[in-house]
Formats: structure tokens, sequence, C-alpha cells
């Protein structure tokens, strides 16, 4: 049977996720830190849904190689950008973040994991802003915060940076807080 145009749409429910319908949530910012929560929601210009790995064993027999599933997943940094304003507030409040991590100066730093890592939320919306799925980074804290690059030549943008962080691992479900899929 032939595939046709009204039976693909048929089958692309609500016109297709849109890439550019998403929000970004931190739970809070650790203490000593601004916490600027509410103008990241807006700020954050892109970022990626969290992926992850399950690896694989191989197991030799006869000259043929046999993949079964490891005994460990990982789950790689997740990266966001973010729009940078005149007051610098969200980066300030980044690298207020990383300096409780590792003081600059002293090398010294939090050693009690509750006192910098926070859950992230990333949402992803439908066009009416209904959230379609909630992605929950779990113990997640920044290992880099990128450079912003000036120059007399950029005209008519507005800086951003990116920031990276690791975390535990994550929690997926439908809508915002429906049926747990991961």
């Amino acid at each position: 049977m032939a595939s046709t145009i009204t039976q693909f749409k048929s089958r692309l429910k609500g016109g297709g996720a849109r890439a550019n319908q998403f929000k970004v949530i931190l739970q809070t910012f650790p203490e000593g830190s601004d916490d600027v929560s509410n103008d990241l929601s807006f700020l954050c210009k892109s970022t990626t849904l969290p992926g992850q790995t399950i690896t694989a064993t191989v197991v030799d027999f006869r000259g043929r190689q046999i993949k079964l599933a490891g005994d460990s997943r990982a789950f790689e940094d997740w990266s966001m950008t973010v729009i940078n304003d005149t007051s610098f507030n969200i980066r300030n409040s980044f690298e207020q973040w990383m300096e409780k991590i590792n003081n600059m100066s002293t090398n010294g730093g939090a050693t009690n994991p509750a006192d910098y890592q926070t859950d992230i939320v990333v949402q992803q919306l439908d066009r009416d802003d209904k959230v379609l799925k909630t992605y929950t980074l779990i113990n997640a804290f920044p290992v880099s915060l990128g450079e912003i690059a000036v120059s007399y030549d950029t005209n008519d943008s507005i800086e951003d940076f990116t920031v990276d962080f690791a975390y535990e691992y994550y929690t997926a479900q439908k809508g915002d807080a429906g049926e747990f899929t991961t």
C-alpha cells in the first residue's frame, strides 16, 4: 500500500514537537548565588533534551562478536546557551556558584554536594505552552562557563554564553507531573 501525504499528516500528532517550544527551570540556585531562576527561564536561548547511553559488553564466540547489554548507563554533560543582558545577573550567578564549588584564590570549596547541587527541569512545550514532557536532571552543577566573544565588527547581535552541567541521572514524565516514563 502506498503512503500518502494525508496518511503521514494523520500520524504527526499536534503538527510535530517544535524545537523552539521549551522552558528551562533551575529549582534553586545554591545559597550564596543570586537566584535568577525566573530570568533564566526566559533568557535560556537553547539547550537539548538529555540523552543517555547504555554500554555494550562484547563477548567473542567462534570468531563472532556478540553484543550484550552492559552494566552501566552514562549521561553526558548537559549544556545550555543563555542570552546575556546588561545586568550580567545570570552570568554573575553562575560565576558565584562555581566560586562556591572551587574558590579561585584558595582552591577550596563546598564539600557537601547538597551545598552546590540542584535539580534542573527542562520542559518540552506545545504551541499553546502546554507541557508535553518534563525532564528533571538530578543533582546538577555547572562544570564549565563559556566565554563571551566581544568584537568591534559584531553588530546587531546580543551576547550569549554556554553553561555545561554534570548531573547524576534524569527522570522523564509525560506532561508536567504525569506518568513516569524513565
